[in-house]
């Protein structure tokens, strides 16, 4: 068991890859411009993760911690831990954002290994990474030095390839990486190519009870995450996008592994949802117009959720107010008796 020596006083706990007993851990995926605190605080009231990580600190000669970040930090909206992540690649830089984020309570410091932007990783920053391990050692090892609490990292399984993926593990191993989180994509491969699972069980077996690993990648249900942590023998699951579409996915899982009945979601649970999204998104300096824009890459991946109605991703596409978005809300989730109608999510997997 490790402890961590931070603010929050939680535990990572290390098994063997063969061992389950303790119960699965989740947590919700970094995504830039999208897991802020307002998004943390809508998902912990319908079921926080174990976990929560930050989007990413960017790191270089002249950046400084933002404070819409950091506010997911001190201003955490549940009990549960929250990781800084960052992403960067001189070690200068990264020491002085260590020791800056060190003032927080941060329950451990995250490198991003994965990002798979093209503007990202041209940087050799973020998934660029994976390209060259050399570097990799470098900045785990300056972080490992600068953090007395955990060193975590979020990585995919390769750059184009899985060339470097045995040394890249190797170096978690050597660095004493407190936790791994594995999405099962390489950078090119984006968010499109099918997602390679058989990586995470390599990666379970090779470090074995060196480090706790978390599968990460289109992880749609909780019945899917119940039944991957069990084939692949993983500490637990990250999930990003899945927690957007469905926000009760943290407590579903946890229902379904305790024997219990899970919470099935109706179209007015979803109303709740959208209208509370927005209004936490909600800024009073910004323009309406460029608000409602911004809620619709979250209501585009809620939209197909919704069962049997194409009227709800059209409508709210063409909404430009407030009024007209909660228009379409009323009508598609709550009108002529649809409220009570469920909204079911169907597994990828046959336990």
């Amino acid at each position: 068991m490790i402890k961590i020596l931070s603010h929050h006083s939680i535990s990572l706990r290390k098994k063997p890859s063969c061992e389950l007993s303790v119960p699965c851990q989740t947590a919700l995926a970094p995504m830039q411009d999208v897991t802020g605190l307002p998004f943390m605080s809508v998902i912990a009231r319908r079921g926080a993760p174990d976990f929560f990580f930050t989007e990413f600190f960017r790191v270089h000669k002249n950046s400084r911690l933002s404070p819409e970040i950091l506010s997911s930090i001190t201003r955490n909206p549940s009990t549960s831990p929250v990781f800084a992540q960052i992403i960067g690649e001189n070690l200068m830089d990264v020491q002085r954002t260590i020791k800056d984020l060190k003032k927080y309570p941060i329950a451990g410091v995250d490198l991003n290994l994965g990002c798979p932007a093209p503007r990202v990783y041209k940087k050799n920053v973020g998934g660029g990474l994976l390209r060259d391990p050399d570097k990799i050692d470098k900045l785990l090892r300056l972080m490992r030095e600068c953090l007395e609490g955990n060193l975590t990292v979020k990585m995919r399984i390769g750059f184009e390839d899985d060339r470097n993926f045995s040394e890249i593990l190797s170096l978690i191993v050597k660095n004493k990486v407190n936790l791994l989180s594995l999405h099962v994509r390489t950078v090119k491969g984006g968010y499109k190519t099918p997602p390679q699972y058989e990586y995470v069980k390599k990666a379970v077996e090779y470090i074995g009870d060196r480090c706790p690993v978390l599968a990460n990648g289109s992880i749609e249900t909780a019945e899917d995450a119940v039944f991957l942590r069990k084939k692949l023998g993983t500490f637990g699951v990250m999930i990003g996008r899945a927690a957007i579409k469905n926000p009760w996915i943290f407590r579903q899982i946890r229902e379904l592994e305790d024997g219990i009945p899970v919470f099935r979601p109706v179209r007015e649970d979803f109303y709740d949802y959208c209208i509370e999204l927005y209004k936490a998104l909600e800024r009073p300096q910004m323009e309406e117009r460029k608000m409602v824009s911004r809620i619709k890459k979250f209501l585009n991946f809620i939209g197909p959720s919704i069962p049997d109605d194409i009227g709800f991703i059209n409508g709210m596409r063409r909404s430009t107010t407030k009024g007209e978005l909660f228009g379409v809300f009323e009508k598609y989730l709550t009108g002529n008796g649809l409220g009570e109608l469920p909204v079911s999510f169907r597994p990828q997997f046959n336990s």
